[in-house]
């Protein structure tokens, strides 16, 4: 028997409206109609103003800060399970509290777990996200989980540039296995920066391991929070004679006075995704957008179609 498709419908929370029209237009659909209560002290309460009934549902937000964000797409997932939708797929390009996926000192919360836990126990079936802090958090649902890889956006923008003496750089060393699969691709050689932290968003130290002089420098991440350490590694890079010095970081959090900061860097661009938007523009920042990678793999899902096909680059 051939495959039988429900009705697809797509709708987006507040926090992530321009990114979800994007995808809704790469896809070929409108958004869905959501309506956004809201009482005098905060409160607030959202609504479906269609029928989900027996639809495919694919719900758009990312859990950036404010925490409305994540509490707004509980309750979208609580609402379309209420209204008998056939099946929910949280689309969240960024998946929030991700930095905090285990116990690393007494007395704390591993706050992607208790998310993990929330989304699931709210009736989703599926999640979509886009390079987690640690790919570890899979393992935290026991609903199917689509990683999109990000890679496959930057990866020809990098190449684009057509950096004479590219070498890739990890800010960190816990970032070190997403550095080497840029490395790998382009044949190119990788160093590291060993920072030392005195407590969060707070550098104590750094230093390079490996060799930049005379070097194009790519550095990857996947989140930039203050900018702090793409900053401090950057400045140090070119003290040790680098040609050039740039960044790659698919969550563009940017807090705090991240902006000054990557502004007064030795930063030639940094390079985001609109997982998260961004707050003012900055001749620094080059913004690509994840919209056609997200309604692909949204087409695949509803198809039952492969999902790793998606990232494989010529």
């Amino acid at each position: 028997m051939p495959l039988q498709f429900n009705p697809v419908k797509l709708f987006a929370g507040s926090g992530t409206k321009a990114l979800a029209n994007k995808i809704a237009s790469s896809y070929g659909k409108e958004l869905g109609d959501i309506s956004l209560s809201r009482f005098s002290d905060g409160e607030f309460q959202p609504a479906f103003n269609e029928s989900v009934r027996g639809c495919d549902v694919f719900l758009i937000q990312s859990t950036n800060q404010p925490n409305d964000n994540l509490i707004e797409l509980l309750m979208l997932i609580d609402a379309a399970r209420r209204a008998s939708a056939h099946y929910i797929t949280v689309v969240v390009p960024y998946f929030g509290l991700a930095r905090q996926d285990r116990k690393d000192k007494p007395r704390v919360a591993i706050g992607a777990k208790l998310i993990a836990n929330l989304i699931t126990a709210a009736g989703a079936d599926r999640i979509m996200t886009m390079d987690l802090h640690a790919a570890q958090i899979q393992g935290f649902f026991d609903i199917p989980v689509d990683h999109l890889d990000g890679s496959i956006i930057f990866v020809p923008y990098i190449k684009s540039l057509n950096l004479p003496n590219l070498t890739i750089a990890s800010p960190d060393i816990g970032g070190s296995n997403r550095a080497r699969t840029f490395a790998k691709f382009f044949n190119a050689e990788m160093v590291i920066c060993d920072k030392r932290r005195k407590r969060a968003n707070e550098i104590e130290s750094m230093s390079i391991i490996g060799d930049v002089t005379g070097q194009d420098i790519v550095l990857i991440d996947d989140i930039c929070d203050t900018a702090g350490t793409l900053a401090k590694a950057a400045g140090l890079i070119m003290e040790n004679g680098a040609n050039s010095v740039r960044a790659v970081c698919t969550h563009a959090v940017l807090s705090g006075k991240a902006y000054d900061t990557i502004e007064s860097s030795a930063l030639s661009e940094i390079i985001v995704t609109d997982t998260i938007a961004t707050c003012r523009e900055s001749g620094k920042i080059k913004v690509l957008s994840t919209a056609d990678l997200f309604a692909k793999a949204i087409a695949n899902v509803n198809e039952h179609g492969s999902i790793s096909q998606l990232f494989k680059i010529d």
